[in-house]
């Protein structure tokens, strides 16, 4: 029963991954999964729900071809996804049915089930550990690596995924008060995040807003951004009032970043959220005592919105 990948998620998920995270947010726990080869790839154990064999599924006429069908979990229905295919790769193969799992994930307030070739086991690394793709991993869809014994483990970038089989377009009906947005003259907001589908979604409503912005792809290039951008002003929220960070990134996550903001008096009144895929009272909370001014679960163009205006109106306070 200890060896059974479901049972394991949720000792995980429920018990074991909540004592760890209260302990130290810098431990990332990662499921192994296979994709119609011996290669593995990584999800974050925070983003699973549960594992089930490949249940029955139902076609969805005119759907995305990734959609290979939905399956109804305890009165839930369910998209499922064929990985490999999102991901530019062939198909998984029906030859190995028996073995074929459902990861159903859920992140950003939505399940949905993703389709892989067999689940292995779960590893712990350091966040320090994820390393960024290397020149010979290509691709949106890989957000990191891990080195696993002589295995180069690619972590899979789900939110990339469900973007480009869903293509939800970005409405926000939100708009800021010309004296906010005169408040922003000559200064930038910080997006900080290691997927490039989330970056764009945030800066897309920056863009609609009327709204400047630089980004980072982790939270070390964010310190480093912050030191360049800065350096010349007495008061670093005078250059950069609002950083909008992830929590979940390689080299330094958005814990960690917000640690080392905090810490430095030159960025004192810099507004810090917080956002995350990762739904849970436990992330506000470690946000919280990190020293950010709120956390979102993301991504809801609206609720993003509303978070920004409530920064702006923060600082000229």
């Amino acid at each position: 029963m200890a060896n059974d990948p479901k049972t394991a998620i949720r000792l995980y998920g429920k018990t074991a991954m909540h004592t760890e995270t209260k302990t130290s947010t810098t431990r990332l726990e990662l499921l192994l999964f296979r994709l119609n080869n011996k290669q593995h790839f990584g999800i974050n154990v925070l983003k699973v729900k549960e594992i089930i064999s490949r249940p029955a599924l139902t076609q969805i006429p005119q759907s995305s071809p990734n959609i290979v069908g939905v399956a109804e979990l305890r009165g839930q229905t369910i998209p499922v996804i064929d990985l490999a295919m999102a991901i530019g790769r062939a198909p998984i193969s029906g030859e190995t049915n028996a073995e074929q799992k459902v990861i159903i994930a859920e992140f950003s307030r939505t399940s949905q089930g993703f389709l892989v070739s067999g689940v292995d086991r779960i590893v712990v690394r350091d966040w320090k550990d994820v390393l960024p793709p290397p020149g010979g991993v290509t691709g949106s869809f890989i957000t990191g690596v891990i080195k696993l014994e002589n295995e180069l483990v690619q972590l899979v970038d789900v939110e990339q995924v469900m973007h480009n089989v869903t293509d939800k377009p970005i409405n926000s009906e939100n708009n800021l008060a010309q004296e906010l947005l005169d408040q922003l003259q000559g200064r930038n907001i910080l997006v900080v995040d290691d997927s490039a589908v989330a970056r764009n979604q945030t800066c897309r409503i920056l863009d609609q807003l009327g709204i400047q912005h630089v980004t980072a792809r982790d939270g070390k290039e964010a310190l480093e951004l912050i030191e360049a951008l800065t350096h010349e002003h007495d008061k670093a929220s005078d250059c950069l009032p609002i950083i909008i960070s992830d929590i979940e990134m390689p080299e330094m996550d958005g814990y960690q970043l917000t640690r080392e903001i905090r810490s430095n008096p030159r960025y004192e009144g810099v507004y810090i959220l917080l956002h995350t895929s990762l739904d849970g009272q436990v992330n506000a909370e470690h946000a919280q005592a990190a020293g950010a001014n709120e956390t979102l679960t993301k991504f809801e163009a609206d609720l993003l919105t509303e978070e920004i205006i409530k920064g702006l109106k923060h600082i000229a306070s």
